[in-house]
C-alpha cells in the first residue's frame, strides 16, 4: 500500500466537497500532490500544504480552508486527527497502532507493500547501445545501469517493459574499420584479441581523417580568429569612445564587447584544438608517414561504407566476421554487470528499411528535398533533420526513425525512454517532432538524459595518456581495492577471519561493482558527478557499501540468535513501537511503495537510492538504541528481529532494483 497516495486521493476527494465549482477536477488531483512528507518529525509524518495556493482563489483565510480541509478528508484509517497550524499547514501523524498494523502485514508479503501498477503500461527502453567495434568504456556506464534501474523498477512495478540494446554495429565506424583492417592490421594482434586490435585501427583511421579535416579547415580557423581579434579591437575602441556620462551607451559597448570576447575565446580553442591534431601526427614520424601515404582517407572510409550499404560480398563478409567477437565482449561485460536486454537490435537490423522511410516522409510532404539531400522540416526548429545525404547515404535519424516505427508495429508501446548523454537532446527533440507529424502521436517519447563522468579535474574521467578509461579496466579496479578493504576488515575480526578465500573473492566482486553502479545512480542522472575510488568503496556516507554493510548486519544478528527469518515472518509477531528509533525506522519502512513511485514519475534512480540511505541510517540508529537479541522481553525481541528482517528485505529488493547485489557475510 502506497500510504501517501491513499492520502492525496483522499484530499483530492476533500476538493471536490469543499468547492466542486471554483476548483476544476483538473486541479483537484495538482493539488492532492501537495501532500508530502514532512520535513521534520515534530511537525508530523506528513504535511498537506493546499489551502495556501487556494486562499486567493477562494478568497478566504488559509486557516479556515485546512481547517475545513482536514475535515472533509477521511484520513482516520491511517492517521491521527489532523492539526492545522495558523499560517494554513495541515500536519497528519500515522498512529502507532495503524502503523504496527502496516508492518505487521508486510511480513508475509513479499512485495513489500509495493502494489502493482493499475492500469500497466508498456513501456521499450533504450539504453547502453555501444558501438561494438571498440571496447565499452567509461562513457557506457551511465546509460548501462540508469536503463537496467529503470527497466528494473517498472518490471516490479507490474508493467510491460522491453528492454531493447540498440548496438551501434553499422554505419562509417565500419567503413574506418574496414578501411584500417585492409591498410593497417597487425595480424598476430588481430589473430590474439581481435576486438582490442579493432579498437585500436578505429582510432587510427579516426585520428588520421581528423588530421586530415584539420588540416583543410586550419586556413579559415585562423582568418576567423583574426576577424574575431579584429571585431575584439574594433569593440573595445567603440567602448573607449563612449563619454564616462553615457551609462546606457558604456552598457551597451560593453555587451558588445563581452559578446566580441566570447567568440574570439571560441575561435581561438578551435584552432588550438585544429593544431594540436595536426601537431599529434606531425610530431610523430609514423603517425606522419600514415598521413602522407593516405592522402584523402577520409573519402576512402565513405567509399568503404558505401561499399558496406549497398552490399558489397567483401565488406559484408568482414563486417560478419568482426561481429562475433565484438558482440561476445561486449555480452561478457554486460554478464559481469548483471544487465540484460529483452531485445539487441543494432542499427543494421533497420537498415532495409531506411529508403521506404524516406519516400513515406517526401510523400507526406514532411520532407523535401534541399541542395540534394532530402530533409525533414519541424516548424519553430531551428534546423531540419537529413534523413538522406546528396551521395544518397542515410543517417542516424533515419535509422532512428525507422526503429520508432519499427517498434510501434512490434510492441505497441505506451512509452518508449531513450537513456541517452545530454549532447543529444537537440537530435531528440527533432527526432520527436518528426515522429509525431508522421503520425506517432499517441506514444510518450522521452529522452532521459544524463551527465558526464569527470575526473579529479573536473574533466571527463580519462587515463593519465588522455585515453578513454576501458569499462573493464573500471570494474577490474574496483573489484582489487575492494577485495583489499574486505581482507583487512575480515583479518581484522576479533574473533578472527570469518571468511574463506573464495567467499572474499564473492564479496569483492559484488562490492566492487555495487559500488561503481551506485556512485552513479545516486546521482541526480542529469548531474555530472567525480569519479573516486575511496569514495565509493567507503563503508560510511550514501554508498552502496555502507547499504550492504546494513544488510549483513541483520544477517548476522539473525546468526547470532540462532534466529531464522522464515520463522519470524511465520510467526507474525504483533509490532511493538515503544522508542522513537523503532517509531522513525517503522515509517521508513512503510515508505518503501513512495520512493518506488518518485523513481518513476521523472525516471530518476537517484530518488531509491536516497530513501534506502536514509532507511540504512534510521535503522542505524535502530540499532544503537533498541537491543534486539538483548530485548527485555521475548515479545520485544521477535518485533524488533521483525523490524530488522522486514529492513533487509527493503534494502536487498531496493538493491536488486537497482542491479546491485548483497553479500551474507562482511
Amino acid at each position: 500500500m502506497n500510504l501517501l497516495a491513499e492520502l492525496r486521493r483522499r484530499f483530492a476527494q476533500a476538493l471536490e466537497k469543499l468547492d466542486n465549482e471554483a476548483i476544476s477536477a483538473a486541479q483537484w488531483e495538482e493539488l492532492a500532490r501537495l501532500v508530502l512528507p514532512c520535513q521534520h518529525p515534530r511537525f508530523g509524518d506528513y504535511q498537506a500544504n493546499l489551502a495556501m495556493p487556494l486562499a486567493r482563489q477562494l478568497r478566504r483565510p488559509p486557516a479556515e480552508i485546512a481547517r475545513q480541509l482536514g475535515e472533509l478528508a477521511d484520513v482516520s484509517p491511517w492517521c491521527l486527527p489532523p492539526e492545522v497550524t495558523a499560517q494554513g499547514f495541515i500536519n497528519l501523524r500515522v498512529s502507532d497502532e495503524r502503523l504496527a498494523a502496516l508492518l505487521h502485514d508486510l511480513l508475509p508479503d513479499e512485495r513489500l507493500g509495493v502494489p502493482l501498477a493499475a492500469p500497466p503500461l508498456s513501456y521499450v527502453i533504450d539504453y547502453s547501445a555501444p558501438n561494438v567495434a571498440k571496447p565499452m568504456h567509461v562513457g557506457h556506464i551511465r546509460s548501462t545501469v540508469i536503463g537496467d534501474a529503470l527497466y528494473r523498477t517498472l518490471k516490479f512495478l507490474g508493467h510491460r517493459v522491453i528492454g531493447d540494446n540498440h548496438l551501434g554495429d553499422w554505419g562509417t565506424q565500419f567503413g574506418m574499420i574496414i578501411y584500417g583492417y585492409r591498410h593497417f592490421r597487425d595480424p598476430q594482434a588481430y589473430a590474439r584479441q581481435p576486438v582490442a586490435e579493432l579498437g585500436r585501427l578505429y582510432r587510427l583511421v579516426n585520428q588520421l581523417i581528423e588530421h586530415e579535416e584539420a588540416c583543410a579547415q586550419l586556413p579559415e580557423l585562423k582568418r576567423r580568429a583574426a576577424a574575431t581579434k579584429q571585431s575584439l579591437e574594433q569593440a573595445e575602441a567603440a567602448l573607449r569612445a563612449v563619454p564616462p556620462t553615457d551609462s546606457a551607451g558604456q552598457k551597451r559597448a560593453a555587451a558588445v564587447r563581452r559578446k566580441c570576447e566570447a567568440a574570439l575565446a571560441a575561435a581561438e580553442a578551435e584552432l588550438a584544438e585544429a593544431r594540436a591534431r595536426i601537431q599529434a601526427v606531425e610530431s610523430d614520424p609514423q603517425l606522419a608517414s600514415l598521413a602522407a601515404a593516405h592522402p584523402q582517407i577520409g573519402a576512402a572510409v565513405l567509399a568503404e561504407t558505401a561499399r558496406l550499404h549497398a552490399g558489397d560480398p567483401e565488406n559484408v563478409r568482414l563486417w560478419r566476421e568482426f561481429l562475433p567477437a565484438c558482440r561476445a565482449e561486449i555480452d561478457r561485460i554486460y554478464a559481469r554487470l548483471g544487465v540484460r536486454f529483452d531485445v539487441t537490435l543494432g542499427e543494421s537490423f533497420y537498415h532495409d528499411r531506411l529508403p521506404q522511410v524516406v519516400d513515406e516522409l517526401l510523400a507526406r510532404g514532411i520532407a523535401q528535398h534541399s541542395e540534394g539531400a532530402v530533409c525533414a522540416f519541424v516548424p519553430d526548429m531551428p534546423a531540419p533533420m537529413i534523413v538522406r545525404k546528396r551521395d544518397g547515404a542515410f543517417l542516424y535519424a533515419t535509422t532512428d526513425l525507422a526503429t520508432i516505427q519499427y517498434r510501434m508495429e512490434a510492441w505497441s508501446p505506451d512509452v518508449i525512454l531513450y537513456v541517452v548523454d545530454h549532447r543529444q537532446s537537440e537530435h531528440f527533440r527533432l527526432l520527436f517532432a518528426v515522429a509525431r507529424r508522421w503520425g506517432y502521436q499517441q506514444v510518450a517519447l522521452h529522452h532521459l538524459s544524463f551527465g558526464t563522468v569527470l575526473g579529479e579535474d573536473g574533466r571527463p574521467f580519462r587515463t593519465r595518456s588522455g585515453d578513454t578509461v576501458g569499462l573493464e579496466s573500471l570494474l577490474d579496479e574496483a573489484v582489487a581495492r575492494a577485495y583489499r578493504i574486505v581482507c583487512e576488515n575480515d583479518d581484522q575480526k576479533p574473533d578472527g577471519p570469518e571468511l574463506s578465500e573464495e567467499e572474499r573473492r564473492q564479496v569483492a566482486e559484488t562490492v566492487g561493482i555495487g559500488a561503481i553502479k551506485y556512485a552513479d545512480l545516486s546521482q541526480h542522472r542529469t548531474s555530472d558527478y567525480v569519479f573516486s575510488y575511496e569514495k565509493m568503496l567507503a563503508t560510511k556516507g550514501n554508498t552502496a557499501t555502507y547499504m550492504q554493510y546494513a544488510y549483513a548486519r541483520v544477517r548476522s544478528i539473525f546468526r547470532k540468535g540462532g534466529e531464522q527469518p522464515e520463522a519470524i515472518r511465520a510467526l507474525a509477531p504483533p509490532i511493538m513501537i515503544t522508542s522513537p528509533a523503532e517509531r522513525a525506522l517503522a515509517l521508513l519502512l512503510v515508505r518503501f511503495p513512495e520512493a518506488l513511485a518518485d523513481v518513476v514519475e521523472d525516471f530518476c534512480p537517484n530518488k531509491l537510492t536516497a530513501y534506502l540511505w536514509e532507511l540504512a541510517n534510521s535503522f542505524s540508529t535502530f540499532f544503537e538504541e533498541c537491543p534486539v537479541l538483548r530485548a527485555p522481553t521475548t515479545e520485544l525481541r521477535q518485533s524488533r528481529l521483525a523490524l530488522c528482517d522486514l529492513t533487509a528485505r527493503v534494502i536487498r529488493r531496493g538493491l536488486d532494483l537497482l542491479g546491485i547485489g548483497v553479500c551474507e557475510k562482511m
